[in-house]
């Protein structure tokens, strides 16, 4: 797989931070939002030429043409920004997220000795906390 020079500059250049990326194509259009632990680790293993990568991710990797980032502070919050940049941007290859009538929220059990987080398509009255 060639990789062209400005993508190479732009690997070169990511943190090793939680975040967000998206991947733009040649039009300037959001073609893909992902959220990672380790922005660098997760963007960079998209251009390895032996990942297996299936059909579909090898179509969107051949249409990245500039890819941004966004660094938080945690997982949760590279999650609840994904989200939401997912249902505003709609991309293209974001078809999980896309589709579904119900987006996901994130659910904080705050009512167990050691609160712990899911996601849920579903709010209900229980006391947790909901985002998304």
């Amino acid at each position: 797989m060639e990789i062209s020079e400005k993508i190479q500059g732009i690997l070169a250049t990511l943190p090793t931070k939680p975040g967000c990326y998206i991947y733009r194509n040649a039009e300037g259009n959001i073609i893909y939002v992902g959220k990672a632990i380790n922005l660098k680790n997760r963007v960079r293993s998209y251009f390895h030429a032996d990942s297996g990568h299936d059909n579909k991710t090898r179509r969107l990797v051949r249409d990245i043409t500039d890819i941004e980032w966004i660094v938080v502070g945690s997982e949760l919050e590279a999650l609840i920004l994904e989200m939401n940049l997912i249902k505003k941007h709609r991309p293209k290859y974001n078809i999980r997220l896309k589709d579904d009538k119900k987006y996901p929220y994130i659910k904080i059990h705050w009512n167990e000795p050691f609160p712990k987080v899911t996601v849920t398509r579903n709010m209900i009255e229980d006391g947790s906390r909901y985002f998304g």
